[in-house]
């Protein structure tokens, strides 16, 4: 068995542009990857970099509907990276909304593997409330949040 989680949160915005702020990369780069960018659109197949050094590949990728990504996500308590499954889901709503869910797993089940999973539950949560607000509003909530990104560095673990 593996460690994961899951967070969800409504954008106000239809579906097709909700997506386009994940798949299109001048757009994740404007609310998410704020430092480095991201490289590349998402396009099943391919592999992306996201904040200078982060590989991410499209393992699946439906129009308008999900997005399947693997990355380097865990570092067990040998401090060795591993891969972690990302799955991004996005429901139309009868309002004209979107619900966006995201979930990763495969975290280990130790220490680090639990380390991991609240750290990137909080980050997968940030990127939700980035994403309603450049939406919806035109916002980056990003800017000056982090003390890391401040000093033009991608935003890390407070205590790494």
């Amino acid at each position: 068995m593996s460690l994961g989680i899951r967070v969800s949160g409504r954008i106000g915005r239809p579906v097709a542009e909700v997506f386009d702020a994940v798949v299109n990369p001048k757009k994740l780069s404007s609310y998410f990857t704020t430092i480095g960018g991201a490289s590349a659109p998402l396009v099943k197949g391919t592999t992306v970099t996201w904040w200078k050094d982060a590989q991410v590949e499209v393992v699946e990728l439906v129009p308008e509907s999900r997005i399947v990504l693997s990355w380097d996500g865990g570092t067990g308590d040998d401090k060795k990276t591993y891969k972690t499954s990302v799955e991004m889901n996005f429901k139309p709503l009868e309002d004209g909304g979107t619900l966006v869910t995201i979930a990763e797993s495969g975290w280990r089940e130790d220490d680090a593997g639990r380390r991991g999973t609240y750290l990137n539950c909080e980050g997968w949560t940030q990127m939700l409330c980035c994403m309603k607000a450049f939406v919806e509003y035109g916002i980056n909530l990003r800017e000056g949040m982090f003390l890391s990104e401040m000093k033009g560095e991608p935003a890390s673990a407070p205590d790494a």
